[in-house]
């Protein structure tokens, strides 16, 4: 190591403390963590592409520094639909260092990436005070039934007023409105489950009814419509 000038003639003055670094909380213990491998815990960050066309959901289920469980939600960008799926790919088994500075193909990911890492570097994780941790597979938990992400789509202007697209619920088929023309509730199908009763052999026709659930006053409202077509 190479010092300057001005360096090479100063005294030396002896440093006191030499506690190391903070402890953070993860899985239930308090570790200080020197290196890699000292980081353990599942937690979630989000990213977005620089025109902020889309955005990325990254969780990670971390231990012992490496990333045994990777759950990549993606919205509103098709393309990072095709990044997500190589990123899966790639970040199990790597260290959290390595994902890191590994070129995960959308910008959105990317920085995902980067903020799951500061959350897990600084101990803000799901698992901080939860003693082992989560098992791995605990990331799919996030998902709705028949592991589907669970996502909004709402669309409003100020000419027509709002349209509900989608709701955690599921798809929404149609909107109830009073007399004033004002949403009271509406009609959805859980696509999720009804794919899930699909795969098991339930008929398309009997799967789709059975998944139809309203919410709110639906029932006997003024005006029904389909909020993609109306």
């Amino acid at each position: 190591m190479n010092y300057s000038q001005e360096v090479e003639k100063m005294c030396t003055v002896a440093k006191g403390p030499h506690h190391g670094p903070a402890p953070i909380p993860e899985e239930g213990k308090w570790v200080k963590s020197y290196e890699i491998k000292d980081i353990s815990g599942l937690s979630h960050g989000v990213g977005w592409c620089a025109p902020q066309q889309g955005a990325c959901k990254l969780t990670l289920n971390v231990k012992d520094g490496i990333v045994e469980e990777a759950l990549v939600e993606t919205l509103g960008c098709s393309g990072m639909t095709h990044s997500a799926a190589m990123a899966a790919e790639i970040l199990p088994g790597k260290t959290l260092l390595e994902c890191l500075n590994t070129d995960l193909v959308c910008d959105a990911i990317n920085v995902a990436m980067r903020e799951i890492f500061k959350q897990l570097a600084y101990g803000r994780s799901q698992t901080a005070f939860s003693e082992g941790g989560l098992p791995v597979g605990a990331s799919l938990e996030d998902l709705g039934k028949g592991l589907r992400s669970q996502v909004g789509t709402m669309f409003s202007t100020k000419l027509k007023g709002v349209r509900y697209m989608e709701m955690a619920e599921g798809y929404v088929t149609s909107i109830a409105l009073d007399e004033n023309g004002e949403v009271i509730g509406y009609k959805f199908v859980r696509l999720g489950k009804m794919m899930e009763d699909i795969r098991h052999g339930v008929n398309p026709a009997e799967a789709y009814e059975k998944n139809i659930g309203c919410y709110g006053r639906y029932e006997g409202a003024a005006k029904y419509i389909d909020p993609r077509e109306e």
